[in-house]
Order: structure tokens, then sequence, then C-alpha cells
């Protein structure tokens, strides 16, 4: 039996994701869920958080996926043990992959890392966790950057808007010299072009690339599923499929199914 994967964020930036697993998987199935009504899942608790991802998943099995990849950075933060307890299939987060990139750029260079992350991923700690796990000795710093999803969910990627909170939030950091920066929600890899330009020589670390490598080495072309993307939101479909088409690089307006998350 192939497999069909399921990818879900809290709303556009899981398909970060997306892009990379088509690029890996070309003309391979996979199921898309966004959770616009909901976005975004940053500043909430983290029992909510819990609660979101266990929905969101219970969805994505429903509809035939038998791989998971929480492509939400906060969920991976907070949410990746309670998914792996609750279902059998493989559960894919993006912190373990990027943290395990990072922290082998780090080592070459001057053993610092930035991460760039949601309130409730800096707050979990869980990249600082996962890459002292890997090599203790390294230097992790963590910044909340809570504007970001908005900005990307919006479409301000690049310019003013963009330019200006990246600014608010890394200048305390340009000192610090990172040799990688994790960015650490699936949405900040939108923002890398700005992002990039800030910091300079630091290697940006996109998540949602990772997590699509980690993908690749548990499944291959073979055994991956036929077929074309499905999309689904749990509000504003024809705002989610013009942004998408945007990020995804290809026409995504067909087939953008609005469905009831909290009935999953």
């Amino acid at each position: 039996m192939k497999n069909t994967v399921g990818i879900f964020d809290s709303g556009l930036g899981g398909l970060t994701a997306a892009y990379e697993f088509e690029n890996l998987f070309a003309g391979k199935k996979y199921i898309y869920f966004g959770d616009t009504a909901r976005v975004p899942y940053g500043s909430k608790s983290k029992d909510t958080i819990c609660r979101y991802a266990l929905q969101d998943t219970g969805f994505l099995i429903s509809k035939g996926a038998s791989l998971i990849v929480a492509a939400c950075g906060t969920v991976s933060a907070n949410a990746i043990e309670a998914l792996r307890q609750r279902f059998s299939v493989p559960v894919i987060g993006v912190v373990e992959p990027a943290a395990e990139k990072a922290a082998r750029i780090a080592a070459a260079g001057g053993g610092r890392v930035l991460v760039l992350g949601t309130e409730a991923t800096v707050k979990s700690g869980a990249y600082e966790k996962a890459i002292s796990a890997i090599d203790s000795s390294l230097c992790v710093k963590s910044v909340p950057c809570p504007m970001f999803v908005p900005l990307v969910e919006n479409g301000y990627t690049e310019g003013a808007a963009a330019e200006l909170f990246v600014r608010e939030y890394l200048s305390p950091y340009l000192s610090y010299g990172a040799d990688a920066v994790i960015l650490g929600c699936t949405h900040y890899p939108h923002l890398s072009g700005v992002i990039g330009a800030f910091l300079g020589g630091s290697v940006l670390v996109n998540s949602g690339r990772e997590a699509a490598e980690a993908v690749s080495r548990l499944i291959t072309a073979d055994n991956a599923a036929d077929g074309k993307a499905e999309f689904y939101v749990s509000d504003a479909p024809e705002s989610f499929a013009r942004l998408a088409g945007v990020f995804l690089k290809r026409d995504a307006t067909e087939g953008v199914k609005c469905i009831d998350i909290e009935s999953y």
C-alpha cells in the first residue's frame, strides 16, 4: 500500500513544506489542511495547541493520510509527543530536522545558533533541547517574532512592513553573529529575503524544507501515492487559494474545500 502524506499548519505557512514535497515527489499526492479559522497558533496555550493539533491530524487521517507532517513550528514544539501517542501513523515535526541541520552548520563555524519562532515555540524551549541533545557545546538564542505570521498570512513578505518588523526583532542580535538561523515557523521562510539581507552572513535553515527532507528518508517516490494535491481549510478558501498560488509558485485555485475542523 502506498503512502499518502498529510501536511497541516495553522494557515499558509505549511505550504513551505508542501512546496518542498512537490519538488521532491513530483506528481505524488498529498493532503494539506490549513486551520485558517484559528490562525495563529503561536499565541495560544499549550493545551489549546494540543487540542487543535489532534483535530487537524485526525482530519487528515480520516481523508486517508498515512504519514503526517506537522508543518507548524508551534505544534512541533508543543504537541508532537501528544500526536505520536494518540495516532499510530508516523508523525514528522519541523523541530528535530531543522535542529539537526542548524547544529551541523554551527559546529563547523562559531558554534552559535539563533532561533526565530512564535511566542509558544520560544517558550517551549524545544529547539534548545533538541540542539543540546545533538551538541551541548553549541550556544542557542531564541527570539519571539509574533508579527511575522500575520505579515505572511496577509502577503507582506517584502517591503517596508516586513523590513520594519525584521529590524525591530533582530537588531539586538546582529552582534551575536549566528552561524545558523532557524526559521522556526513554516511561515517565516516567506520572509527569508528580508531576514537574510538584514542578518548578512548567517545561513538560514528552512524548517519546512528540512521536514520534507525527513519525509524523503521515510518514503520514496515508489511508495508515495500518485495523484493531485488536495487542499482543505477551516475558513476563507478563496483567500487561501489566491495566496497559495504565490507560495506554491503554481495555480492552486481549484478544489480548495472548507471543512468544520471542530467536528474532528
